[in-house]
């Protein structure tokens, strides 16, 4: 699904007197089958942005079309259209409240309409896609599982309505390193095997430069930047400039080069960045 953004501007208490401007004359379009990390300090307009995609707030203007359907209009389209996008929230495992992993799974598509038997046989596929056993899991309540289980149950619960775009807001927030990367490498083999459309909110701009194919910065409402990883964390002093950092890899490369090492800057992968550091060394 093409997710498109045109002109979209969001004040949050408009006319007010405490009145903000969250999101201002954004335009940014996100093609079927995309991988795209949203990045952005705190307060940016990342997830104001996020809840558009879905139709979750109004624009104060402009539009967000899917697949050219305005999904704000009142009409049977748009309401399919926003089914299609489906949103992760921060600590998603929060809205957990069945008594069992399988019926939690199934309440999205209860909603929509879908029959007892066709429920059960796509929230089984989407606990199966994230990795939790329907069968050893299925029965179990909840609260039972790790935080890490959770969180994938969480996900399928999403995953069971057949989205075409996923849209994740800090998947990994308060996860252990080993939940962390786990998580990570669920949603990659998703994005493989569903050829779902990815757009990862993320403060890790390691992840940001591993997995995603595209990176856009927001920065006090506005489309700050919007490329390739290369391209974006390339702008070093630009980024610092509004509070964000690039890559490890990239920062340690900076430091040493300012401390007299003769290596190229614009890496931003672990193993390039090595490989770097040693050509530069034995070549001093």
């Amino acid at each position: 699904m093409r997710i498109e953004v045109k002109d979209l501007s969001y004040i949050y208490s408009e006319g007010m007197p405490f009145e903000s401007v969250a999101l201002e004359d954004v335009s940014l379009t996100v093609e079927s089958g995309e991988f795209a990390a949203v990045i952005g300090h705190t307060g940016s307009g990342k997830s104001t942005l996020l809840m558009h995609l879905n139709g979750l707030m109004k624009p104060t203007r402009g539009q967000v079309l899917a697949d050219g359907v305005d999904i704000h209009e009142k009409t049977k389209e748009a309401r399919e259209a926003r089914r299609k996008v489906g949103l992760v929230f921060q600590y998603p495992e929060y809205q957990l409240f069945e008594e069992t992993v399988l019926k939690d799974v199934c309440f999205g598509p209860k909603n929509y309409g879908f029959t007892p038997e066709e429920c059960e046989a796509k929230a089984i596929e989407a606990l199966k896609l994230v990795g939790i056993d329907p069968d050893e899991k299925g029965g179990v309540s909840p609260f039972e599982l790790s935080g890490g289980e959770k969180r994938r149950v969480a996900i399928a619960g999403v995953l069971a309505m057949d989205p075409q775009v996923l849209i994740l807001d800090e998947p990994t927030a308060g996860l252990d390193p080993k939940g962390h990367r786990d998580i990570l490498d669920m949603v990659c083999r998703i994005h493989k095997e569903k050829h779902l459309t990815i757009l990862l909110v993320s403060h890790n701009m390691d992840d940001a430069a591993r997995l995603a194919d595209r990176i856009l910065v927001l920065d006090k409402g506005r489309l700050a930047m919007d490329g390739t990883p290369q391209e974006v964390f390339s702008h070093y002093e630009e980024l610092h400039s509004i509070g964000l950092s690039t890559p490890s890899s990239s920062e340690l490369l900076h430091l040493l080069k300012s401390k007299g090492l003769n290596v190229n800057t614009n890496i931003f992968n672990e193993d390039e960045a090595v490989e770097e550091i040693l050509k530069a060394i034995h070549g001093a």
